[in-house]
């Protein structure tokens, strides 16, 4: 009857490195984005911020469709 004999620090170890696998594998399941979609997402945001850039009144300036 032999029996297996077992380094419980190194099986811990092995434990927690396949857990943190498991919870990184959700993760990037979860918040991983393509880069496909993050180049539209800042194309986006820089189309937007330039047309609020261009749409802005400086200080002085009177909106055209405004009557004083």
């Amino acid at each position: 009857m032999t029996t297996n004999i077992v380094n419980l620090n190194k099986a811990r170890k092995a434990k927690d490195r396949a857990d943190g696998e498991k919870r990184a594998e959700e993760n990037r399941a979860k918040f991983g984005r393509t880069k496909v979609e993050r180049t539209k997402n800042e194309d986006e945001r820089a189309r937007r911020d330039a047309l609020l850039d261009g749409a802005k009144i400086e200080k002085g300036e009177t909106d055209p469709g405004t009557v004083l």
